[in-house]
């Protein structure tokens, strides 16, 4: 029976069901992914592979900083600002937090107003998306500047184990490359929504498709990923 579902002319592989059903599809030369755009599969492919880099930077860390026998900095001492005379742990990466987080706020609704096609509100959401990102990178590079000023280097720190500095740079910098990414292509899609560039199918990247918004879906999906992986850099690095 199995054969003759494969082989019957009037039926769609997609119709088969199980493992038979998957095989055809693949096969058949359809579309791995249906009702999806190659777009946004491929952002989840390179959000998935980003994924397992970002783990591995995280699973060294845990891995280094429970091997070690040199007392790991306290980073709640660290991390500390003087403000008035008094110490405040941790306030300043609590600070970026709220900022990070908040810019997912504005991307979601972007992306609701991009398939509404209200170019002027996506607009102005994106931009104030990026706004926040780029708050969010002037902080990361004061908190490298503060760090470097008191002796911490990628082989080392004044206040034990040696890899806390090599860690901190290698995971806060190439989080923060996303970020800065991200605020340019923000800057860059939402010039493109602006001008109505989605609309009257203008040439150039990312607009080839009239009336379609779906970049600004993929540009959020990108957005939202480097929002999360903060939460667990927060976690991980800050809190532990």
């Amino acid at each position: 029976m199995a054969e003759t579902a494969l082989t019957n002319p009037g039926e769609s592989p997609a119709q088969i069901a199980g493992l038979r059903g998957i095989a055809a599809d693949w096969s058949s030369d359809q579309r791995a992914f249906k009702n999806v755009s190659w777009g946004k599969a491929m952002m989840w492919i390179f959000l998935l592979s980003d994924t397992f880099i970002f783990s591995c930077f995280l699973l060294s860390y845990m891995t280094t900083r429970i091997s070690t026998t040199v007392p790991w900095p306290n980073p709640s001492e660290v991390f500390a600002l003087t403000i008035g005379d008094k110490k405040i742990p941790l306030i300043l990466i609590a600070i970026m937090t709220f900022v990070l987080i908040s810019s997912s706020g504005t991307m979601a609704m972007a992306v609701n107003f991009g398939y509404r096609r209200d170019r002027a509100k996506t607009a102005a959401l994106m931009l104030a998306t990026a706004a926040f990102g780029a708050t969010f990178v002037g902080m990361q590079a004061f908190e490298w500047t503060k760090l470097i000023m008191e002796g911490v280097r990628p082989w080392g720190n004044p206040w034990g184990a040696v890899q806390f500095g090599s860690s901190f740079f290698m995971i806060t910098g190439f989080h923060g490359t996303h970020v800065t990414i991200g605020v340019i292509f923000l800057i860059a899609i939402a010039r493109k929504v602006w001008r109505g560039d989605f609309d009257v199918e203008r040439p150039g990247f990312f607009t080839s498709r009239k009336g379609h918004y779906e970049i600004v879906e993929i540009t959020g999906l990108y957005w939202h990923f480097v929002d999360l992986v903060w939460v667990f850099i927060f976690a991980f690095f800050y809190l532990w």
